[in-house]
């Protein structure tokens, strides 16, 4: 049984109208902070990218400095590490979230913008070799940026990756 043509042309025109209202998603909207995970969430996004992450302490407590926690992480930084590691092709471990004991300000670990990541040489390579070198920051690590705005600064034991 076929559908009348009136009614096949008001479902395109319903779509067209749908597809239009929609917001458009670019590379920088999906770069963005996005929404908040749980500690859950995070931690099985960045295992099934093949990202591992160790702390001190061997805990995931927010309120212990001694912790490597996702709480209350941005999704944009999940995605955005997953990407670097994608793209790096190099091994990524993770050594710092959201927990406390970071400078704090906007664009904080403790907001969900930042992780730390071992400096291994595969990765210390891809960010000099790929980023835009841009100075040193006030406590003097030097930073590189990425033509979306992310900076990586190079800390005396890890990366301090900042994705806005």
């Amino acid at each position: 049984m076929s559908t009348p043509l009136s009614v096949r042309s008001g479902l395109v025109a319903a779509l067209a109208a749908a597809a239009l209202a929609a917001p458009v998603v670019t590379a920088d909207t999906a770069a963005a902070s996005g929404s908040k995970l749980t500690h859950t969430q995070a931690a099985s996004r960045l295992r099934a990218a093949g990202i591992s992450w160790t702390s001190s302490g061997h805990c995931s407590d927010r309120n212990n400095r001694r912790c490597t926690s996702f709480t209350s992480i941005n999704s944009g930084t999940v995605n955005g590490i997953i990407t670097f590691k994608r793209a790096a092709r190099c091994a990524v471990t993770i050594t710092g979230g959201t927990e406390t004991g970071h400078a704090s300000g906007r664009y904080s670990h403790w907001n969900g913008y930042k992780v730390d990541i071992s400096p291994t040489g595969c990765v210390t390579n891809y960010i000099k070799r790929t980023f835009r070198y841009a100075g040193k920051r006030g406590d003097g690590a030097p930073m590189y940026k990425s033509s979306t705005g992310n900076i990586y600064a190079r800390e005396s034991s890890h990366w301090d990756i900042t994705y806005k």
